[in-house]
């Protein structure tokens, strides 16, 4: 993919805007109000994260702040008084993408009778959305650990894997698992949420004989994030992601024996 220059002064020019969120800011960022947002000051909040999440969709979220900046085209100052960290930011941008991931494996669980249907629309929808480009970090995080590792700590991440993830791969040479988070972190009950729900459609469509029995909610994160490439053209990115997601849902799919 290729990657913009990043090289941007952190002493831009300030709008007018800017100064007055100087003057009325708190310096806390996103923490409790006692007062709504003026309409400018929310209208540069709106812009800012509608930026991070144009930013970090193309560039991944290692993208700086000063290009979240200049694409909302407000000074970097008016982001990092929103933002005190590029990790708030990150943490806000996964949090409602999680949220949102999870109300459509909600809506597919409640709303179709057939167990494949439900996957694949889930699928379908997230695809659809750029849902892929902006996974959660602590969610998205795939390695690949063989068998007889001496890697410190390895069994303990593969244990708390096994409790988030049900039914997950355990070929002896090479196990594709979900990496488990060393600490909690404030946005880790919202993946949880998110792992479970998808877990139920996973579990439902094997269950049903629909889904493949080495498949584990690791592969269906796996598939969102692939189908969703990131081509000039939207057009041929939308034609480009139904057709691999297409050809993915196949290779899901259990076969007769």
């Amino acid at each position: 993919m290729h990657m913009q220059n990043t090289h941007w002064s952190s002493a831009s020019a300030v709008t007018p805007a800017d100064a007055m969120d100087a003057a009325a800011g708190d310096g806390r960022g996103e923490g409790p109000r006692t007062t709504p947002l003026r309409v400018d000051a929310q209208r540069n909040l709106e812009h800012v994260l509608r930026a991070a999440r144009e930013v970090f969709g193309e560039l991944g979220y290692g993208a700086p702040m000063e290009d979240v900046a200049r694409r909302a085209r407000v000074g970097v100052g008016t982001v990092y008084r929103r933002f005190p960290s590029k990790d708030v930011l990150v943490r806000r941008i996964a949090e409602e993408e999680t949220a949102r991931l999870t109300g459509q494996a909600r809506a597919a669980l409640s709303e179709e009778d057939e167990p494949w249907s439900a996957l694949s629309r889930f699928l379908r929808m997230s695809v659809a959305s750029g849902a892929g480009r902006l996974l959660p970090p602590q969610v998205l995080r795939v390695g690949v650990v063989e068998a007889g590792s001496d890697e410190p700590g390895a069994s303990g991440a593969a244990s708390a894997d096994e409790a988030r993830l049900p039914q997950q791969r355990t070929q002896p040479t090479g196990e594709l698992r979900l990496v488990g988070q060393r600490s909690a972190e404030p946005d880790d009950a919202g993946a949880t949420t998110l792992l479970d729900v998808v877990g139920q459609l996973v579990e439902r469509a094997r269950a049903a004989g629909e889904l493949r029995a080495d498949v584990a909610v690791s592969d269906v994160l796996l598939v969102i994030a692939t189908a969703a490439p990131l081509l000039p053209d939207a057009a041929q990115q939308a034609a480009a992601s139904t057709r691999l997601l297409d050809i993915l849902l196949e290779g899901l799919r259990s076969r007769p024996a």
